[in-house]
């Protein structure tokens, strides 16, 4: 008996133990479990812990400054030119990542002229693309839409031949019956069309020879033409390849301008992707539109185009380049407007465009003011 109860005895002592040690389990558990939920709730009574100092400006960095919500990454074909003014922008945007923060891919694809690159889209390969002065007349007639603009210039050019007898802008009249080579419905028929008429000719007073800008460095280097209206980079060639080649700049009463433009279908299909893409486009054009930059705009062009950077510098002068603030003023004011106004008129003028057009059934200026954070 007296060995019973001392295993009695000893297995309760056990027991008791245990069971003390689990209770001492659970309690952790639950002092823990009660942590989290000071961390997670806020504080509403003085008994409750204060959040750390460090959460809390977390939280407040938060609310201050809200994630950016999340957009479906796009590829995009975009058109230019090989020259400056067509890529002096969308270059500086993909190199400085500014695509890239609005989940934007920029594949970039060559052509000639503006007409050509309207026709690509038409066709469906191209997305979005740049375009000179003349091309602006299409957009006008309705088969594209203009969603920002780029730079603008209020003189024009024309490259003669000693053959045409001109030496001077006093003397473009000297044109009437030489053979002139342009590329119609772009910048370079504009030009021509400004020529002809501060010497008070038209295009039947002149043997007018329309071709692709490209052709015009042979027709002017084989003597085949006595003067033509070409744009950079052909231009330069032109006057580095024809001995006695001279290039005349003169006065317009109208604008010269440049700008992105896409389908009207496009527009009303993707207008979220237009705010973003000139959202990013107009960063980059603050960026390099700044004098100091010029040499790092022009560095990536002259990449791109595999040309001579110091030959290319020259192209900055071609135009005055706009800023965002510049964009962003401009509608303010209506300077934009007229500037778009007065082109329109031009081509009216001209013949190229039969009446007049309310600007805002192809520009978009609801686009440009959304980019701009209006």
């Amino acid at each position: 008996m007296k060995k019973l109860c001392a295993l009695l005895l000893t297995a309760a002592m056990v027991f008791s133990m245990t069971a003390c040690g689990n209770d001492g389990g659970s309690d952790q558990q639950t002092s823990a479990g009660a942590d989290k939920q000071q961390e997670s709730a806020p504080a509403k009574e003085e008994a409750e812990a204060p959040a750390p100092a460090e959460t809390t400006a977390q939280a407040e960095t938060t609310a201050a400054e809200p994630e950016k919500e999340a957009v479906e990454t796009v590829t995009l074909n975009v058109a230019y030119m090989p020259n400056y003014a067509s890529l002096w922008s969308v270059l500086t945007g993909i190199d400085q990542g500014f695509f890239a923060e609005e989940g934007i891919e920029i594949k970039l694809w060559e052509f000639a002229d503006g007409p050509s690159e309207i026709a690509a889209m038409e066709g469906g390969s191209i997305d979005l693309a740049y375009i000179g002065h003349g091309a602006h007349k299409l957009c006008i007639n309705g088969q594209a839409s203009i969603f920002a603009p780029s730079s603008v210039h209020s003189t024009d050019r024309i490259i003669v031949l000693p053959s045409s007898g001109v030496t001077s802008v006093d003397d473009i009249a000297n044109l009437a019956g030489k053979k002139v080579a342009y590329n119609a419905g772009s910048s370079s028929e504009t030009a021509l069309n400004g020529a002809l008429a501060a010497a008070g000719l038209t295009m039947d007073d002149i043997d007018a020879y329309e071709m692709d800008a490209t052709n015009m460095v042979a027709a002017m280097s084989s003597g085949s033409v006595d003067a033509c209206t070409a744009w950079n980079p052909y231009s330069v060639q032109i006057l580095n390849n024809c001995e006695g080649s001279i290039e005349l700049e003169f006065a317009t009463d109208s604008v010269n301008l440049s700008s992105w433009i896409c389908l009207p279908d496009y527009a009303e299909e993707n207008h979220d992707i237009l705010v973003r893409f000139s959202r990013a486009l107009y960063k980059a054009m603050s960026y390099s539109s700044q004098e100091d930059n010029y040499d790092y705009a022009v560095g990536l062009y002259a990449k791109q185009c595999a040309k001579d950077k110091e030959a290319c510098l020259v192209e900055t002068g071609d135009a005055t380049w706009f800023s965002a603030d510049d964009v962003k003023s401009g509608i303010a004011d209506n300077t934009m407007q007229d500037y778009y106004t007065r082109q329109q008129q031009m081509f009216i003028e001209g013949g190229a465009v039969e009446g007049e057009v309310p600007l805002e059934n192809y520009v978009l200026f609801d686009v440009m003011q959304e980019a701009l954070g209006n």
